[in-house]
């Protein structure tokens, strides 16, 4: 059901190149969302309602989804389900307020300072995957960072469903409801991006775009990038589990599928010095596996290409496997895991011991489930507050504290061949100050 690679003996030079990857070739969808971007673009409103209806097989009259259905939404939730969304929000709010940042005023010399002031962009907009899963704790992860941010417009969007009348899954118009988040729209794919980007008669356009999305909103976010800022460009859903032989299979093997349950592409690696317990979780995998509500499509995921097990000699090699592999999700089930968690460089995201599973983390721990797929860990960050965040310096000298770095602007500038650069400061005072 999954398959083995086996690194002992010697790491290969370049681990990136042996280890298991879903390939997600966001290029190639470039030519195809770059039309849909364009139509979008000049023909607004209209093109949104015409590519939901051609993409999504939903007629729609508008979409924005009316404040009325919010409620009804809200109102018809579950009792126990909202009592988990609002537990939700709170852990994530809590850990995502400790995240902001203060403005810091340094004093560099006498009557000079520069001081770091922290602001929020002005809109953003907020995607949330509606496809093979409901995904409302996408909609705390998106909403909670940017609302402690201090963003003062935000939208969320997700695709239109034809089973509920073209308004997007009832469940994420109530989490919506529940975080104040009364702009909502029922759009998806690359349509979605594309009317933040540019706006519409019906949505302003915004400052930066968020949110996991399939290849098309990946390849929508790469195309328009720079005209909006974006968060990443999310690929297939993985886990990375780092393992010695005090690990439970039971507990391992229910971890890696609980990930590959996304999608058919979803990546699922153990890492591990034991041959018995990758023997143990291969054993344990088919029975539940075959218990499992959605069977075929985990079944398909840990068969790919993107899953496997990976052994190797000993722990220090194991910790070498897994910072280069730079999982989104990654799991420490060994002894001390605590002291090996501190070894990890490279994850959006590390879960410490058996009792720190991916799951807890996809819903309540508190932290942020929006993270760095594709081996971008090694260089990027989850969701934070800090997504929404730009550090502007502002920088304020008297004349006097002018006047003393003035010849070490213009040696610099003389230095770089732009001597304007330092005219512009000799202009201030006597024309005599050195050159």
């Amino acid at each position: 059901m999954i398959s083995r690679i086996d690194l002992r003996g010697s790491l290969p030079g370049d681990l990136r190149d042996v280890l298991p990857r879903a390939e997600l070739d966001v290029e190639a969808a470039l030519d195809k969302v770059r039309p849909i971007c364009d139509e979008v673009r000049h023909h607004g409103a209209a093109a949104v309602r015409e590519l939901t209806a051609r993409f999504d097989g939903v007629e729609i009259e508008q979409a924005r989804v009316p404040r009325e259905a919010l409620r009804e939404a809200l109102a018809g939730l579950r009792p126990e389900v909202r009592a988990a969304l609002e537990e939700a929000i709170r852990r994530t709010r809590l850990v995502h307020r400790d995240q902001r940042r203060a403005d810091v005023t340094t004093q560099v010399v006498p009557g000079g300072t520069v001081t770091e002031r922290w602001v929020p962009v002005d809109r953003v907009g907020l995607y949330v995957p509606g496809g093979r899963a409901v995904y409302p704790s996408s909609v705390v992860m998106n909403v909670v960072p940017a609302q402690e941010a201090g963003v003062a417009s935000l939208a969320v969007t997700s695709p239109a469903q034809k089973e509920f009348g073209g308004l997007p899954h009832p469940t994420i118009l109530a989490a919506c409801e529940l975080l104040g988040v009364d702009e909502v729209y029922a759009v998806g794919g690359a349509q979605a991006v594309a009317m933040f980007a540019y706006g519409t008669e019906e949505c302003p356009p915004a400052t930066m775009v968020t949110g996991p999305g399939n290849i098309w909103v990946a390849a929508a976010k790469r195309l328009l990038k720079g005209r909006i800022g974006i968060d990443s460009e999310a690929g297939p859903t993985e886990i990375a589990i780092l393992a010695d032989e005090t690990a439970d299979p039971v507990h391992v093997a229910a971890d890696l599928i609980s990930q590959a349950e996304h999608d058919v592409i979803a990546a699922a690696v153990l890492v591990t010095d034991s041959v018995e317990l990758a023997e143990a979780v291969e054993k344990e995998l088919p029975a539940q596996v075959e218990a499992t509500k959605h069977a075929e499509r985990i079944a398909e995921a840990l068969r790919g290409r993107q899953s496997g097990i990976v052994l190797v000699d000993g722990l220090d090699e194991g910790v070498e496997v897994v910072n280069a592999y730079a999982a989104e999700h990654l799991e420490i089930h060994t002894a001390d895991a605590a002291a090996v968690a501190a070894r990890i460089r490279n994850a959006g995201a590390i879960f410490v011991g058996t009792y720190a599973p991916v799951s807890l983390g996809d819903y309540l721990a508190g932290s942020n489930h929006v993270l760095p797929t594709g081996g971008c860990a090694c260089h990027s960050s989850g969701l934070s507050v800090q997504t929404f965040l730009r550090g502007i310096h502002v920088v304020d000298y008297t004349r006097e504290a002018l006047a003393e770095a003035a010849a070490h602007v213009s040696v610099l500038a003389d230095a770089e061949d732009l001597p304007a650069h330092g005219a512009a400061v000799r202009a201030r005072f006597d024309w005599r100050i050195p050159s």
